[in-house]
């Protein structure tokens, strides 16, 4: 049981990582500010879904496990959902640069 329960939690944290990345990126007509907000809103549910399975794969497999437990942020949920994170704050930095300050330079007949 405990397995199909780390199965379902990881598929979980992934699919709330899939959608702050749709949030963060892919909302047409937003603005940037628009998209940072809705993205840290969807930040948050995603830290709570990648913390809670974090939790389910710290409970160890055994009763009697001789290894010590894995502390919380050593679990494979919440290492996801920090290089996750991590790589979309960049990502999300890095466009929003370009979008305001270098397009407007090598475009001159923008659209608004």
């Amino acid at each position: 049981m405990l397995p199909l329960a780390k199965f379902l939690a990881l598929a979980l944290s992934i699919l709330s990582l899939c959608a702050l990345l749709g949030h963060a990126f892919f909302v047409p007509g937003a603005g940037w500010q628009d998209r940072l907000l809705d993205g840290l809103g969807m930040l948050g549910l995603a830290a709570s879904v990648c913390f809670a399975s974090g939790l389910i794969f710290e409970i160890p497999d055994r009763k009697f496990d001789a290894e010590p437990p894995v502390p919380l942020t050593h679990t494979l949920p919440v290492r996801l959902f920090f290089w996750a994170a991590g790589i979309m704050a960049v990502t999300f930095a890095v466009s929003w640069f370009l979008a305001v300050d270098f397009v407007p330079m090598i475009w001159k007949n923008q659209p608004y």
